[in-house]
C-alpha cells in the first residue's frame, strides 16, 4: 500500500480532491494491513459489545476477513451501521473517571481501513506545530519546541489552555465541514463516517444513548478526527504571527535545514501592533507563547472567543491561566519548567510535574510491595518482570527532564525502603549485589550502576530506579517524512529483500489458512531477511518457501507467530521425514553443516521426532 499512500499525500499537497476513497478502503491489500497493523495493539484482546477479539478474527481466512469487512461497510442493503459502543469508565489520579468508548473488533478493523487511507491526505494539510498522535512525531518532539520557544526565542509567556470535555464535544457538522475542506468528498466515506460519530453507546447499567456530538475516545479514527478539528485552531494562531503575509513582503532566507528564515519579517512586525504568537499542541492539550503579558492576556481573550464561536468548544476557566515561566512553573505533557539565571542569561530546568510524580511513586511503591508478597496467580519473578516495565518506561518516558534524576532519586529512596523493609528474613535481607547474568541490553542500561540489587532465590534483578541520565529531546527533523520515498529514508533505510517475491506471498492465495497464519508469513520473510531458518541460503522461487509450525497442529500448535519459521522446501521434508532412506536421501541432496544440522535437529525435537 505504500504507492497508494505517496500518490494520496502527493496528490494532496497539490490540493486535488478525492471522490473514490471506498475503492482504495475497501481493497484487498488494505483490509490486511489493517488486520495487521491492529493485531499488535494490546487494545485488541479488549472484546466490545459483541465479545469479538481479534483472535477471532484471525482464526478467518485472508478472504473471509476481506468478505466480511466489504459486505459490513457496503454489502448491506441499509448501509453500513456499527454496532454499539461499549461504555467504559477508566479511574484518573484525582479521583473521577474518564469515559471511553471501545467499539466491536470488526467496526475497529473498518476505522482503522479509514485511517490508513485518510492519514496521508491529512498529514498534508496538517500543521508543523501539532505533535499528537501523529506518524514520526511524539511527546519529545513537543517538548523540544517548547523548549526551543523558552530557551532560544526567550518567549516567557505562557498560556496554558485546557478545553472542557474535548473528545465528548466535537460539533459533528462543523467536523464534517472541516473533512470535506482537506479535499474528501467521498460522500459514501463521509456517510460511513457520520454513522460512526453517531454510534449508539451501551452504558455500564445496559442503557442505550445516542450521541450527537462528541467522538468515542477510544475509537482508532478518534485521534485522527481531533487533529482534523483542532488543525483549524493552528492555522489560525500561525496566521496571527508565525505565518503572517506581511512577514513575506521582506527578504525570505533558507536555513541549513530548509525551512525558511523570515526574521526580518518578523523583526519589522514587531514595530507594529501585531501580537507575537507560537502555538505547540498535542491533541487536545496546547500551549501559545508569547513575549509579554499584554499579548497574552489579549490572545488569551481571542482564541477562548475563537474556539467558542468558529469549533463550539469550552475553555474551562478555571485551568486556563497565564504563566510567567520566570517566576513560576508552567506544566505541559506531564513536565514542569520554569527558567534560573545561568551567568547573564536565562535557561529552563524541566522535572516531572507533581501529578506525574506522585503517580509514579505510588505505581511503584505498590509494585514493590507486590513483589515482596506476590498476588494471588502471579509468581515473585512475573512480579519483579512487571517492577522493572514500570521502572524502564517511566525512565524512558521522563528522561528528556533536565532534572530527572533528582525527581527519580527522591522515587528511588520511596521504593528501596519498601524493598529493604519487606524483603527482610531473620537471616537478613533479600535484597543482594549478586544474582543471574543480564542481558546485553541491561549490562548497557544498568550494568555500571551501584545500586542494582538482586532478589535472593529468584536471582533477578531490581532495575535501579535512580539511576537515570537526562537525555536531550529531540526535534522533529523536517526532512523525516512516511509518505514520501526521500523522507523514508531518514527513517529506515529499503529493506535487503526480493521485494518481487514478498509480493508474491502476499498475493498468494492461502485457502482453508487463517489471515492470522498469512500475516505472520510476511513477517517472518521480512525478519529472516527472505532466507530458510536452517540452511541461511535466499529463498528463490515462492515453491521454495514452506512454513514450518515447530508444535504441530495436530498436536495443538497454533497459527501464533513464535510458533512459525519459514523453511526451504526440501529442508521441510527433512524435518517431517522418518523413514531411514526418505532421511539419508535428503541428507544427500542437502549436505547440511554441522551448525545447519544442529538448528533442523531442534525442529524435529519441537516434533517429537528422532533427531539425525
Amino acid at each position: 500500500m505504500q504507492e497508494v499512500f505517496d500518490d494520496l499525500y502527493a496528490r494532496s499537497l497539490r490540493r486535488e480532491t478525492f471522490e473514490d476513497l471506498m475503492d482504495i478502503i475497501l481493497s484487498r491489500e488494505n483490509i490486511l494491513l489493517a488486520y495487521r497493523n491492529i493485531k499488535t495493539n494490546s487494545g485488541s484482546h479488549t472484546p466490545g459489545t459483541d465479545h469479538v477479539t481479534i483472535k477471532d478474527i484471525g482464526k478467518l481466512s485472508p478472504e473471509e476477513v476481506v468478505d466480511k469487512v466489504r459486505f459490513i461497510v457496503a454489502g448491506s442493503a441499509h448501509g453500513y451501521r456499527p454496532k454499539p459502543v461499549r461504555r467504559k469508565d477508566i479511574p484518573k489520579p484525582n479521583g473521577s473517571t474518564r469515559s471511553l468508548g471501545i467499539p466491536c473488533m470488526w467496526d475497529r478493523l473498518v476505522q482503522q481501513c479509514i485511517k490508513q487511507v485518510m492519514e496521508p491526505i491529512c498529514e498534508a494539510k496538517f500543521s508543523d506545530n501539532s505533535y499528537g498522535f501523529r506518524p514520526q512525531r511524539s511527546v519529545e518532539n513537543a517538548i523540544s519546541r517548547t523548549m526551543f520557544l523558552v530557551n532560544q526565542a526567550h518567549l516567557t509567556q505562557v498560556i496554558e489552555f485546557d478545553i472542557k470535555g474535548f473528545f465528548d464535544n466535537v460539533n459533528h457538522p462543523k467536523l464534517i465541514r472541516q473533512i470535506w475542506a482537506m479535499g474528501i468528498h467521498d460522500k459514501h466515506l463521509i456517510y460511513v463516517i457520520r454513522q460512526i460519530l453517531k454510534a449508539p453507546v451501551k452504558m455500564p447499567d445496559g442503557t442505550m444513548m445516542f450521541p450527537t456530538k462528541g467522538t468515542p475516545q477510544g475509537g482508532i479514527i478518534s485521534p485522527l478526527l481531533a487533529n482534523i478539528v483542532l488543525n483549524e485552531l493552528d492555522r489560525w494562531i500561525e496566521s496571527q504571527w508565525q505565518n503572517n503575509p506581511v512577514a513575506r513582503k521582506y527578504s525570505v532566507n533558507i536555513n541549513d535545514n530548509g525551512s525558511e528564515n523570515l526574521g526580518h519579517g518578523y523583526a519589522a512586525m514587531r514595530k507594529t501592533g501585531l501580537k507575537e504568537m507560537y502555538i505547540v499542541r498535542y491533541a487536545d492539550d496546547f500551549r501559545i507563547f508569547c513575549r509579554i503579558r499584554s499579548d497574552a492576556i489579549r490572545t488569551k481573550f481571542a482564541v477562548t472567543q475563537w474556539l467558542s464561536e468558529r469549533l463550539k468548544l469550552e475553555v474551562s476557566q478555571e485551568k486556563t491561566r497565564i504563566v510567567n515561566v520566570k517566576r513560576r512553573n508552567s506544566e505541559f505533557l506531564g513536565f514542569k519548567y520554569k527558567l534560573r539565571p545561568k551567568g547573564n542569561k536565562w535557561v529552563a530546568k524541566s522535572h516531572m510535574c507533581d501529578k506525574a510524580f506522585k503517580k509514579q511513586k505510588q505505581e511503584l511503591t505498590e509494585q514493590a510491595k507486590n513483589v515482596a508478597r506476590p498476588r494471588a496467580g502471579r509468581t515473585e519473578r512475573e512480579e519483579i518482570l512487571l517492577y522493572n516495565q514500570k521502572v524502564m518506561g517511566m525512565q524512558n518516558y521522563y528522561c528528556i527532564a533536565t532534572e530527572i534524576s533528582l525527581d527519580c532519586g527522591r522515587l528511588n529512596r520511596a521504593v528501596m525502603t519498601i524493598f529493604k523493609n519487606r524483603l527482610s528474613t531473620q537471616k537478613g535481607g533479600r535484597l543482594v549485589r549478586k544474582g543471574r547474568e543480564l542481558t546485553d541490553y541491561e549490562k548497557k542500561r544498568y550494568g555500571k550502576s551501584e545500586m542494582l540489587r538482586y532478589v535472593s532465590g529468584s536471582d533477578e534483578p531490581i532495575y535501579p530506579v535512580g539511576y537515570v541520565q537526562h537525555k536531550y529531546p529531540m526535534a522533529k527533523k523536517r526532512s523525516v517524512n512516511q509518505y514520501t520515498p526521500q523522507g523514508r529514508t531518514e527513517i529506515h533505510q529499503d529493506l535487503r529483500l526480493d521485494r518481487r517475491l514478498m509480493l508474491a506471498m502476499m498475493w498468494q492465495p492461502l485457502w482453508h489458512r487463517s489471515v492470522e497464519y498469512a500475516d505472520n508469513r510476511i513477517s517472518l520473510f521480512s525478519a529472516q531477511w527472505g532466507k530458510c531458518a536452517v540452511m541461511g541460503t535466499p529463498f528463490e522461487d515462492l515453491e521454495d518457501i514452506h512454513c514450518h509450525h515447530k508444535e504441530p497442529r495436530s498436536k495443538g500448535g497454533s497459527d501464533a507467530y513464535e510458533n512459525l519459521v519459514l523453511v526451504h522446501d526440501l529442508v521441510h521434508r527433512l524435518i517431517h521425514a522418518q523413514k531411514v532412506e526418505t532421511i539419508q536421501y535428503y541428507k544427500n541432496l542437502l549436505k547440511l553443516s554441522a551448525e545447519q544440522l544442529a538448528k533442523l535437529n531442534k525442529l524435529r525435537k519441537l516434533a517429537d521426532l528422532e533427531e539425525i
